[in-house]
């Protein structure tokens, strides 16, 4: 009778896949125990941001990987980011934080899980998704970015799904400018209209 040994176990997509799970499982449970979803605030974020400028961008750079990692959304730096430095600094230091953010998902995803979701057998409609990303991985990338900018849950899946690190790269740093900067306009003209201008 075949057992298995502990090499299949560990390269077994389902058990990469939990293991990616309850890693997530803790570092939610380690922000909800600690608190330290406060600092993941617009008003604690700008603090960040004003309060210490010679910081500020390593500060701001780290809450944001650490956020994405614990499924935090992006747009609530993003906002952030535009109310306290204004639209064009606002988005260029959203887009910096950004692609660091999602580089460092892709990074702790891919360590722990490979690509548990090319190997799970995943029926005639995955291997066509898994076909075309292969085909044009980085106008796939690109789109995706342009749609879902810095959800977690695409940092996750784009890792999981195999695609090589450099295409995943450069689908993000191009995917990314042009949704950060369309919603910097608008948070930008919302405050207006609601007179919440902090800067």
């Amino acid at each position: 009778m075949h057992t298995g040994n502990a090499s299949t176990l560990i390269h077994s997509p389902g058990l990469r896949i939990l293991a990616l799970a309850l890693t997530l499982l803790l570092l939610w449970s380690l922000l909800r125990l600690t608190g330290m979803q406060a600092l993941f605030t617009p008003a604690r974020l700008h603090d960040v941001l004003l309060g210490h400028p010679a910081w500020a961008v390593l500060g701001f750079t780290f809450l944001f990987m650490a956020g994405n990692l614990m499924q935090v959304p992006g747009l609530l730096f993003l906002a952030a980011a535009e109310l306290a430095l204004g639209p064009l600094w606002g988005a260029a230091l959203t887009y910096f934080a950004a692609c660091v953010a999602c580089v460092s998902t892709f990074a702790v995803a891919r360590t722990i899980g490979g690509d548990a979701l090319r190997a799970w057998d995943s029926g005639a409609v995955g291997r066509s998704l898994f076909a075309q990303l292969d085909r044009r991985p980085i106008p796939a990338i690109l789109g995706l970015r342009l749609l879902f900018q810095t959800v977690p849950a695409l940092n996750y899946a784009l890792a999981l799904s195999g695609v090589r690190f450099r295409h995943y790269f450069w689908g993000t740093l191009l995917g990314l400018p042009l949704p950060i900067l369309i919603y910097c306009v608008f948070f930008e003209q919302l405050s207006a209209w609601l007179h919440l201008s902090i800067r």
